[in-house]
């Protein structure tokens, strides 16, 4: 058990690498706005988070993905719906860095919410 929850936290560091990549790319490079750009990177680490949580993580050998898919969806809704309400509160209210923000309300999402709904909801087989 305390093996997967270690695969789950690198594989987690690899989503929010994805995630805080595309992030601030689409801040810095194309001027999006930081909420936007957040958002976008959410759902991009949501995408890598997945597919490395299903083959790695959990060694789901599950034919039903499509399920799988749906499940995960619904959590990352969740997940992204978290995410982007507290980095618009740590910035709006508390003047954070955006950057700052998205790794504190990333950081404790992941370690509670996520792995929990994953391991017991989603990859659950």
């Amino acid at each position: 058990m305390l093996f997967t929850f270690l695969k789950a936290q690198a594989s987690s560091l690899v989503a929010s690498a994805t995630d805080f990549g595309v992030t601030i790319m689409a801040v810095n490079l194309f001027g999006w706005w930081y909420l936007a750009a957040s958002i976008m990177g959410t759902v991009a680490g949501g995408v890598v988070n997945f597919y490395v949580n299903r083959k790695w993580v959990f060694e789901s050998e599950s034919t039903a993905i499509k399920w799988q898919m749906l499940k995960y969806i619904l959590v990352w809704a969740g997940n992204l719906i978290i995410v982007t309400a507290a980095v618009f509160v740590l910035t709006r209210f508390f003047n954070l860095n955006y950057v700052l923000a998205k790794v504190l309300s990333s950081v404790l999402t992941g370690i509670s919410y996520n792995y929990i709904m994953q391991k017991q909801f989603i990859f659950s087989n």
